[in-house]
């Protein structure tokens, strides 16, 4: 049985972000969880990779722009992906261990340089070892390692198709 065409495949990669992202925003606004700096990053990632993708559904391109796609998708999941894995590992350092908490990203923007900011967003802090809900026994941010993991796959698949 062959593979969907790569148009069709960057399209369901496209809706596995926007279900992903309709995940996040349900959580975070119908649940009431509040999402730390290391999450909002996870979500540009998501977000990005989306573009990606749905740019990729649109044009359709031949074999190189699809490799570009890919290798664009392959970095971004990457990125995404260290940022869920160190997550992953806040959430098993012992709270005295812990970085303090930040101050809201909004003020942290208005108030520090932006390189300073970025260092203490990907920093992570006590905030982002906080596990406030999980889904078979995973962790969100296990869970978004996942999926980045699977976004890897899947832009590996698409670079090494011939067709």
């Amino acid at each position: 049985m062959p593979l969907a065409s790569p148009r069709q495949l960057f399209l369901l990669a496209f809706l596995a972000c926007v279900a992903i992202m309709g995940g996040a925003l349900y959580l975070e606004h119908v649940v009431g969880l509040e999402a730390c700096p290391l999450c909002v990053v996870q979500r540009i990632f998501f977000i990005l990779i989306g573009l990606t993708c749905l740019a990729g559904a649109i044009q359709g391109p031949g074999l190189r722009g699809r490799r570009i796609y890919s290798v664009l998708v392959f970095l971004l999941a990457l990125g995404g992906g260290a940022t869920a894995a160190r997550q992953v590992w806040l959430q098993t350092v012992p709270l005295d261990q812990l970085p303090a908490c930040l101050p809201s990203l909004d003020y942290m923007m208005q108030a520090l340089p932006f390189q300073e900011v970025i260092r203490l967003v990907l920093h992570g802090t006590a905030d982002c070892a906080q596990v406030s809900w999980t889904l078979f026994t995973l962790s969100i941010p296990e869970w978004s390692l996942l999926a980045f993991v699977a976004y890897l796959g899947f832009s590996i698949v698409q670079f090494l198709r011939r067709a």
